[in-house]
């Protein structure tokens, strides 16, 4: 299995060869030349597989340059019950990502269990563990520079956290996250954990580390990589819980089920996408935003306006507080055929500060044949969603859960399961759920005095040039 890069103008290379690096040379995204596909006799063998068994199906696929007994051996470690232990009551945590049925035919995919209880876990524990083996084998250290709107950064650091060869650079919106999101991050004591707040919103983060990402002499020189979504890593690993979660929720592989994904970088529902390209029968997936709303605005319209940091609203869902989703270049380099000079166009546009129209020779109206539809939210609805899933289910979800089952509730079809993926437990976002319940939420007995732990963080303006500095002054 070789990738190409969503412009078109990087040389074909292999899974083990972009696992670290993140964007391609030519600025774009990496992807598979072809994806495999999956087909009913697969599917039918796949049906019974515990979650170990399901990520190495779909992994040995995207992994060729891996040797199997490696790649089990990684995955074997990565997905225990131990890792993965913050469960509900309830719940089995061998299952790794539990199926919680909310009512016939509309359920939570659980993917908050792990140790930083965010559903970034699910790949990052992965990416931790492939990194380590892949450095290893090449006798080589990585730095890793990031940026996270909540959850991605304390995923990315309690993954790397004492890892052989591997220092973490992680920046973050200063004073944009919830106060439990900034503790897990910022409380790590790690040598090779560096925290940087820095002064705008998640935006400006990601364009910084584009902008590192995109000066190949400076990342050559000091060994950048990226564990970011743009990191196709991450989007293989997250492929595994589409699958474990429709072989849950159907008794045949003549059933399909439809996904809403809470959405922000576009990271999350890209999986789900590849994971229908690959035979997964998938009749929707439902992109739910908050009001920063530019995905919900082109599944509407076929206009792509990313906004900039003035326009882009702090939310009490502060994970998808993002107005450029990188992720949605890969989809869009496949609805436009694979056209690598197309994408790199219409990117072209985007990183000038601009936007572009697909309603043009009937692009737009092919975005139905991939399944994609979508909504908003905004803080009320949450609120609303929040409580009034604790009244008639019992059951208590963080706010970007709360986006996503608002959509899934708007648009769920009689006979199709739907399936909400939860991405955060709601301990991560105590004075929401204070506000829609008056109560506050149970925390994992592990995370009980979080705020009160000792942070260490470097506060800086959003300048590529000065981050680079940092970088080099604590590498050197």
């Amino acid at each position: 299995m070789k990738y190409i890069s969503t412009r078109g103008q990087s040389p074909a290379q292999s899974f083990s060869e972009i696992l670290l690096g993140g964007l391609a040379p030519d600025g774009g995204l990496y992807l598979p030349e072809t994806y495999p596909h999956f087909s009913a006799d697969d599917l039918t063998q796949m049906r019974g597989m515990n979650y170990r068994e399901l990520a190495f199906a779909v992994l040995s696929r995207f992994a060729t340059d891996i040797p199997a007994t490696d790649l089990k051996t990684i995955i074997d470690k990565t997905y225990t019950a131990e890792v993965y232990c913050n469960v509900r009551d309830g719940e089995n945590a061998e299952d790794i990502t539990p199926l919680h049925t909310l009512e016939p035919d509309l359920h939570l995919l659980c993917l908050s269990n792990g140790p930083t209880i965010a559903f970034k876990d699910m790949a990052m524990q992965l990416l931790g563990n492939l990194f380590e083996y892949v450095l290893a084998k090449a006798g080589q250290g990585i730095n890793i520079l990031g940026a996270t709107s909540g959850d991605t950064g304390s995923s990315a650091e309690y993954a790397m956290r004492g890892k052989h060869g591997v220092n973490v650079f992680m920046l973050s919106p200063h004073g944009k996250m919830s106060r439990f999101q900034t503790a897990q991050m910022f409380s790590l004591q790690d040598d090779n954990i560096f925290n940087i707040a820095v002064n705008g919103v998640f935006d400006d983060c990601q364009d910084i580390v584009k902008a590192v990402s995109n000066d190949h002499a400076f990342k050559a020189a000091n060994k950048i990589g990226a564990v970011n979504s743009i990191n196709w890593g991450r989007v293989a690993a997250q492929i595994v819980y589409y699958f474990k979660g429709y072989f849950a929720a159907t008794d045949s592989n003549d059933q399909q089920v439809s996904f809403a994904v809470p959405s922000g970088n576009f990271g999350n529902v890209c999986a789900g996408h590849i994971a229908r390209m690959m035979g997964l029968p998938i009749k929707h997936l439902l992109v739910a935003t908050n009001e920063n709303d530019v995905l919900d605005e082109f599944f509407r319209t076929g206009v792509y306006r990313p906004r900039g940091a003035a326009n882009t609203y702090h939310t009490s869902s502060p994970s998808m507080d993002i107005s450029k989703a990188s992720n949605f270049e890969r989809f869009v380099f496949d609805l436009v055929g694979r056209d690598g000079d197309k994408v790199r166009g219409l990117w072209n546009e985007v990183d000038n500060g601009g936007a572009f129209d697909l309603n043009a020779d009937g692009v737009f109206a092919q975005v139905p044949t991939f399944g994609f539809q979508s909504g908003a939210s905004s803080h009320t609805h949450r609120m609303q969603t929040i409580r009034q899933t604790f009244e008639t289910y019992g059951v208590m979800i963080d706010t970007h859960t709360a986006d996503g089952l608002k959509v899934a509730l708007e648009q769920r079809e009689a006979g199709v399961p739907m399936l909400v993926l939860e991405t955060a437990l709601p301990a991560k976002f105590e004075d929401s759920i204070r506000e829609a319940l008056g109560r506050d939420p149970v925390r994992p007995a592990s995370m009980s005095d979080l705020e009160s732990l000792p942070q260490r963080f470097e506060v800086m303006d959003a300048d590529a040039a000065a981050i680079k500095q940092f970088i080099v002054a604590k590498t050197a």
